[in-house]
């Protein structure tokens, strides 16, 4: 299992620039809410809590004692960036989190970049880490990895977090280039929410796996992350790895606002306010219901979020915690309204990660309408 970070040809910016911040209108999203009271699981390569960006963000001592080992010691430098887009402060010219008053709570796993062979036996596996967040109080748990492998353990974790009432982000992956339409988990697996990457112009990246799993888009393109465990500098990138840690972000920030709400209710009001330009119910199979926009749900107090135990995705098969049934055809539905690499904005010169896209009716569907039922979630 690999982490999914796409790397560019090129290596040498020094500083991060983080333009979704901006695109995102976060500035104004922050006087509603920056996260705080909300715990985020980052099950990943660890966390390093000694960046500057990071100083006081990890609950080391909340780390769970089935997956403590090496937790904060970070073989890659992929689980700290993760760290430091969902809830870094910005200081000492770090990455600046988009919920940045939540806290991180780190677990790591065995993933491809970890080589050491002793190291790999004392390291948990990806469903011991979800298994162990999923017992802990966290409200989300964040899955910057992929794999086309189904584990049946891993699987049996993931329900068994969703039971718990955990929020699960995974990427897309990152073959879409050469490997068009395979399923990639965990993002693949029943009631995880399958995250795809995204440009400042809402277009999804050639590299960003579709399929019938993506469920939401998020920045995952020219996102900078940390070059190497040296954590002197940061790098270019792009991947669904960011993409996850940035809708988990969005996540933390609305579950702050609203922390009476169900993970089922976070996720339906991040479904209704993405931004997309196609009808609601025939989904992207590139960009899934559109491009997150937390902003929309913030600065409406009265939304409504809907029924608390209904999976916005597929209500009618018994809301998340229904049994999925087998899986069906990956092949790509010959309707879908988006073509990969289709700049998906509104058309009237406003970035779509602010604006665009389907925005009437919002409160509407967040009432309870039934939405389609995604085959995603009936295979796992």
């Amino acid at each position: 299992m690999a982490g999914a970070l796409a790397p560019l040809a090129s290596a040498d910016e020094a500083a991060p620039n983080q333009w979704y911040l901006a695109a995102m209108q976060t500035a104004e999203m922050w006087k509603v809410s920056t996260g705080k009271g909300v715990k985020v699981a980052v099950v990943d390569t660890g966390v390093n809590p000694g960046t500057p960006s990071l100083k006081g963000q990890v609950l080391t001592q909340e780390v769970p004692q089935a997956a403590s080992y090496g937790a904060t010691k970070d073989y890659d430098g992929h689980g700290t960036t993760m760290a430091e887009l969902i809830a870094g402060t910005g200081e000492g010219g770090g990455l600046k989190g988009l919920a940045p008053d939540a806290k991180i709570v780190p677990l790591r796993i065995s993933l491809d970049s970890l080589k050491d062979p002793s190291e790999q036996k004392l390291t948990q596996s990806s469903a011991a880490g979800i298994r162990a967040a999923a017992a802990s109080d966290v409200k989300i748990i964040n899955l910057s990895y992929a794999s086309t492998s189904s584990v049946p353990e891993e699987a049996s974790a993931v329900k068994y977090a969703i039971s718990k009432g955990k929020l699960l982000f995974a990427g897309a992956g990152n073959d879409g280039a050469t490997n068009d339409f395979a399923r990639e988990f965990p993002a693949a697996y029943h009631g995880v929410v399958g995250v795809s990457a995204a440009d400042k112009n809402g277009t999804v990246g050639h590299f960003s796996q579709p399929g019938n799993y993506v469920d939401l888009a998020s920045p995952g393109l020219n996102v900078p992350v940390w070059c190497d465990t040296n954590f002197q500098k940061y790098c270019p990138s792009q991947g669904t790895s960011q993409a996850s840690a940035i809708a988990s972000a969005s996540a933390a920030l609305i579950w702050s606002a609203h922390p009476t709400w169900t993970a089922d209710q976070v996720l339906r009001t991040m479904i209704d306010t993405a931004g997309r330009s196609w009808d609601r119910n025939t989904p992207s199979k590139y960009l899934g219901y559109g491009l997150i926009r937390p902003r929309l749900v913030l600065e409406k107090p009265d939304i409504d979020p809907g029924p608390a135990d209904v999976d916005p995705v597929s209500p009618e098969q018994g809301g998340s915690r229904a049994a999925p049934a087998a899986p069906d055809s990956s092949a790509p539905a010959k309707s879908d309204p988006v073509a990969k690499g289709e700049e998906q904005g509104d058309g009237g010169g406003n970035t779509p990660w602010a604006i665009g896209g389907v925005v009437a009716g919002l409160i509407a569907i967040g009432g309870g309408v039934a939405a389609a039922i995604r085959s995603r979630r009936r295979g796992a």
